[in-house]
């Protein structure tokens, strides 16, 4: 596994979705982890496969075994970084699970206590969030903020 650098900035597809390489701050031989541009708490971010399939059932093997490694990493990474205390790591698998973009994708999103009243409201919010038809470009994090997060994760996996 690696930091993603400058010299490989490259436009990966999530789902219907063309994802700029500024927003990606890791990526494996199968898998990359990108910033959220709606993030539920400070620090969601998604880890996906490369290979853009839809369902969890669809993944080979080693593209299981890479995108929960990764995950791992990222989570304990985000944790940390974020100054979390737990994590919720979520898969929405099908679209009546809450699944919007057809690319299997891991929520990873460092906890709080108290950042949400009710602790299980974090569905509520991932359910609203993934939702298409209010998908409001005005709640978007600016292609800079995002840019500057994976920038900023991106060098957290380059110290040793």
């Amino acid at each position: 596994m690696r930091p993603v650098s400058e010299g490989d900035m490259l436009t990966l597809r999530f789902g219907q979705h063309l994802i700029k390489a500024s927003a990606v701050f890791l990526q494996t031989e199968l898998s990359f982890a990108l910033v959220n541009r709606k993030p539920v708490v400070p620090g969601h971010v998604l880890v996906c496969p490369l290979r853009p399939v839809e369902r969890f059932r669809d993944l080979q093997p080693d593209e299981v075994t890479d995108l929960f490694i990764t995950a791992q990493r990222v989570a304990s990474l985000v944790e940390m970084h974020f100054n979390a205390t737990s994590l919720t790591i979520a898969i929405q698998d099908g679209p009546e699970a809450g699944q919007t973009v057809k690319h299997v994708h891991i929520h990873v999103l460092p906890r709080k206590t108290g950042d949400f009243e009710r602790n299980d409201s974090v569905y509520d919010e991932l359910q609203k969030q993934d939702r298409e038809d209010e998908d409001d470009p005005s709640k978007w994090r600016s292609e800079e903020e995002m840019a500057a997060e994976a920038l900023d994760l991106r060098k957290q996996f380059e110290e040793p």
